[in-house]
């Protein structure tokens, strides 16, 4: 079995460790002729592939592919083009009985992106970046001496928390989680498991999946919105999602809410989540903006009721090597 793996650059930019991955678990079956390029190498495939005509089992990342690539591997069995085939190619692919494998689901990144929207929703309602920060420029998170202001902010022995937002335990929480799919399950099972009171809504999801996440089924929108505590909108953005949580929605959140956003931005109406944040009527955890990268002097950043990551939730080392095995499971000879 003749097996190759050819690597552009610009592939290895997004995914630094999923082709090499796919070569060592390749490497246990046998010998893996593995190609990368070096950046501004823009051969097409069918120059950089050694031994064409003997080429079995093929996985290319990026690579630039023309029919006559095509036609020069005649003893292709099956293979990974990623990004997909043009209809010409496919078509080709198909008649010479290449079996084509993709990927069917983003369930690589799912985990990673749901652990981060747990990890920051504890650094919300525990304010850790910001103590972090406050303790290694000045001693005064120290003084644990009681105080408190005209605002309701108490500060006493050992206790840190704003208390004009949602703060301290999950436990007990009213949990709000709009997409029961790979990600909003996943941060909806981990709410329910620190025992928080967790409803989804999702209109499109079997009932299954919101038994799995132990999540109760919402049917409207307006509905799931009105008593949250801690507000998850976890959907991919799409046409069909893009402004899906309306400024009315934003609107509606109790006061205090805090708002965990780590799929896409544009999936709410960000001018209505800045203008409750700016007027501290609501708080906000986010791996994902509106604007990115999100400007220095932007009035979001620094904020006491704001924590920030720059959109780095999915792409985790696991990912990246679920990625791969997803792919490499799929051939026949694997």
């Amino acid at each position: 079995m003749s097996s190759c793996i050819v690597v552009h650059s610009k592939f290895k930019h997004s995914w630094p460790f999923a082709a090499d991955h796919f070569h060592k678990l390749w490497q246990k079956q046998g010998d893996v002729s593995f190609v990368e390029l070096q950046q501004d190498d823009e051969r097409l495939l069918g120059e950089v592939v050694p031994h064409q005509e003997q080429v079995q089992r093929l996985v290319s990342l990026h690579m630039p592919v023309s029919l006559d690539c095509l036609k020069a591997l005649k003893n292709l069995k099956e293979a990974v083009f990623q990004p997909g085939l043009k209809d010409e190619l496919r078509t080709y692919a198909d008649q010479a009985g290449v079996k084509l494998y993709h990927h069917t689901s983003v369930e690589f990144w799912g985990q990673s992106v749901s652990e981060c929207g747990l990890a920051l929703t504890l650094c919300g309602l525990r304010r850790i970046p910001q103590l972090h920060h406050e303790i290694i420029t000045d001693l005064k998170p120290w003084n644990y001496g009681y105080q408190t202001g005209p605002d309701g902010y108490v500060k006493a022995g050992q206790f840190c928390d704003d208390v004009r937002f949602t703060n301290g335990t999950v436990h007990g929480k009213k949990v709000r989680v709009v997409g029961a799919g790979n990600i909003g399950s996943r941060y909806a099972s981990f709410m329910n498991m620190l025992g928080a009171d967790v409803a989804t809504w999702d209109p499109f999801a079997s009932d299954p999946c919101f038994h799995r996440a132990g999540a109760r089924k919402v049917w409207h929108l307006e509905k799931l919105v009105r008593d949250a505590e801690i507000f998850a909108p976890m959907v991919p953005l799409r046409d069909s999602t893009r402004g899906l949580i309306k400024a009315e929605h934003i609107r509606a959140l109790p006061k205090g809410c805090l708002i965990v956003l780590v799929t896409r931005a544009r999936i709410c109406d960000t001018d209505a989540i800045r203008e409750r944040v700016l007027a501290d009527e609501v708080a906000l955890v986010a791996d994902v903006h509106d604007i990115e990268p999100l400007p220095l002097d932007d009035p979001l950043v620094g904020r006491h009721n704001v924590v920030h990551t720059p959109h780095i939730a999915g792409r985790t080392m696991d990912a990246n090597k679920q990625w791969a095995e997803r792919l490499a499971a799929q051939f026949l000879s694997s």
